[in-house]
């Protein structure tokens, strides 16, 4: 008598089991709305969750739908891609569901409808009328908060302009802040240019530079600096032929005095007041691991009044 009650209830469909058959009822504490999702911009219930409010296995319901697809058009009923099952498990934040391996299948508002018309048993009307009620809701509320949420939407949009804005703005400060220290690695070769062109750059009264090894190369990258800017290299040999570049260049561009000076064994680039200390001569960067250190306990001016 049981089971005849069962199978009057539920049509055709079997129910999952026997301890479901007590949960026949229970429909009625399922939150419906919170299993219609938005897919292809459709509001939809998954095969799996339909088949929990009518209280049959997911199998057995599609497989009544399929006796009857051709009253499942794409816009009635279609099948989730691998992407769209992956979104809404991010959006659900689950990794599984339910250990199923099929893709589930997704009914819009009107292929529930249509299944008022597969499934005739009093579970499956009571079922359809809690669920289309829910449908019901959600568009009276979405139609009902339309301006609401126009106006996140907006908020939304002008929080990322705002974004990109001062992202721009910090990358604009970044590039003009001067770098203050660094070391660089063999092969690093634009890199530690850049590095040294950046400083002489931001050169805004004077540059000296005290190294034993100079070429024609640390003209031309002393000539990175503004016109006002004084210029002065100390090293300890100056050859013909690099007295013969300096030459030249004096008569084309901004003067740079060079100065023999036989005390250093180190190398110091001297940029208005501070002090840097370089692991390599100029015309060398990047051949080889060297590093620029700031020194913060002499100045520049201290530093030339022991050269003179």
């Amino acid at each position: 008598m049981a089971k005849k009650v069962i199978s009057e209830l539920t049509g055709n469909l079997p129910v999952k089991s026997e301890h479901h058959k007590a949960d026949i009822c229970n429909i009625q504490t399922i939150n419906i709305e919170s299993l219609i999702h938005v897919i292809r911009g459709c509001q939809v219930l998954l095969d799996r969750d339909l088949a929990i409010l009518y209280n049959v296995e997911t199998g057995q319901l599609n497989r009544q739908v399929k006796r009857n697809l051709e009253r499942f058009p794409l816009d009635f009923m279609f099948q989730l891609t691998k992407e769209e099952m992956e979104n809404l498990k991010c959006q659900n934040g689950i990794s599984s569901w339910g250990g199923n391996r099929y893709l589930p299948y997704a009914f819009t508002e009107n292929g529930i409808a249509m299944l008022s018309g597969v499934l005739h048993s009093p579970m499956a009307i009571e079922a359809n009328i809690r669920i289309m009620r829910a449908f019901t809701s959600m568009r009276h509320f979405l139609s009902n908060n339309a301006q609401i949420f126009q106006r996140l939407s907006t908020i939304e949009y002008h929080q990322i302009e705002t974004d990109k804005r001062l992202d721009e703005v910090f990358k604009r400060l970044d590039a003009q802040t001067p770098p203050q220290q660094g070391i660089f690695f063999d092969g690093q070769v634009f890199d530690a240019y850049r590095f040294v062109a950046d400083l002489i750059k931001n050169a805004k009264q004077s540059i000296v530079l005290i190294d034993n090894y100079v070429d024609d190369s640390v003209l031309s990258l002393l000539d990175k600096r503004e016109n006002n800017v004084m210029a002065k290299v100390y090293t300890q040999n100056i050859s013909p032929q690099l007295q013969l570049d300096i030459n030249k260049h004096n008569c084309q561009y901004p003067v740079i005095e060079v100065h023999q000076f036989t005390k250093a064994h180190d190398r110091f680039l001297l940029i208005d007041d501070e002090v840097y200390h370089i692991g390599a001569s100029i015309k060398d960067l990047g051949k080889k691991w060297f590093a620029f250190t700031l020194m913060r306990d002499i100045t520049a001016k201290e530093l030339i009044k022991k050269i003179k």
